[in-house]
């Protein structure tokens, strides 16, 4: 099968932004998220300045870090290494938005659901370029497969020096940039400012350098597409409930082993337990894009992701902790003891 990649020439590309309006047409993509996007860096003072611009995709990741947290099986590896995504799938749990490296997935605001851009693998599979890459007027763009030697990116890739985004993280981005300015790949390298002069409004990701008014000429983000933090409050509810919840179990059976006993160790412990591990399910089950398909974590499950083990851990404390309960209020010495073992395990 083939192994799909891109060879981006940045000399040759002159932000007119066509690939961004190709792909919103050939995919249907909403106002105000994009599966593409052409950012632009300036630097210098007038009149010794320079211009760059960088055309942004997804890198198809050989070691996709999307694939291996999505809990659904939403995203996927096709035969032909395009890393693809099945929005029946998907809950909308943004785990894949937290993985991704590169910030190239999306919540659609229209199907509540995750996108990405898929190297248009409808058009691949009946033998057509990408959309990006046909409308570009510099061709700019070149995509085939990495592993055919006769194809053009693949002599690229093999002649030519390229760089790609963040080789530190270790994923085997596919997408390889021709003659790209350390300041335009490297996103720490530019300063943001707080809005584009394009009128689109941004706040500066946390971290990033601010910009120095002794220091006009450096470099700086003109144009960029701004991303939303996937995980918040909802993380912090969670780990707070969650720990509360497998706590109190865990205290209780260390106390019964010990030899405590008494309601506070065989009634009150499990009933908070039960409370927070629900306040836990809760927590998770409304902050998911798509609620109602909650249950597709236990049935679609993607064992690589920790948060399928972290689904069925907790469905088990659950169970654990009620049979705890009924342990203790049928009054079943044996029985607690025999739950003392597994309730610290899946406490912890």
């Amino acid at each position: 099968m083939a192994n799909y990649g891109f060879a981006i020439d940045l000399k040759k590309c002159i932000g007119c932004h066509a690939c961004t309006i190709a792909c919103k047409a050939e995919h249907q993509i909403p106002v105000g998220v994009n599966r593409c996007w052409v950012k632009t860096v300036e630097k210098g003072t007038f009149p010794d300045t320079q211009r760059f611009f960088f055309p942004v995709l997804c890198n198809q990741c050989v070691d996709a870090p999307c694939v291996r947290i999505c809990p659904t099986n939403a995203l996927f590896k096709r035969r032909d290494e395009i890393v693809d995504l099945n929005s029946d799938s998907c809950i909308g749990c943004r785990a894949c938005m937290e993985a991704c490296p590169y910030d190239q997935i999306f919540i659609d605001p229209n199907t509540r659901t995750a996108e990405k851009c898929n190297f248009c693998a409808n058009r691949v599979e009946n033998k057509l370029q990408p959309a990006c890459v046909s409308v570009c007027p510099t061709e700019c763009r070149i995509f085939g497969d990495l592993d055919d030697p006769s194809s053009e990116v693949s002599r690229i890739v093999q002649r030519e020096a390229f760089m790609v985004r963040k080789p530190e993280k270790g994923t085997g981005p596919k997408v390889f940039y021709l003659g790209a300015e350390d300041s335009v790949i490297r996103p720490e390298a530019a300063t943001r400012p707080l809005y584009f002069k394009e009128g689109e409004v941004h706040l500066r990701p946390l971290g990033a350098p601010m910009p120095d008014p002794e220091s006009p000429g450096d470099p700086r983000v003109d144009y960029d597409v701004p991303h939303v933090k996937p995980w918040g409050v909802d993380m912090v509810l969670y780990l707070l409930f969650k720990a509360i919840g497998t706590g109190a179990m865990l205290v209780a059976a260390l106390l019964w082993h010990m030899g405590f006993g008494g309601p506070l160790v065989t009634l009150a412990a499990p009933i908070l337990s039960i409370l927070f591990v629900t306040l836990t399910a809760v927590v998770l089950i409304i902050d998911l894009e798509r609620p109602e398909r909650f249950f597709y974590i236990l049935t679609r499950s993607n064992f690589r992701s920790w948060m399928v083990w972290g689904a069925y851990f907790l469905t088990a404390h659950g169970a654990l902790s009620a049979a705890w309960l009924a342990a203790g209020w049928f009054g079943a010495p044996v029985a607690l003891d025999w739950l003392v073992v597994p309730t610290v395990v899946v406490a912890i």
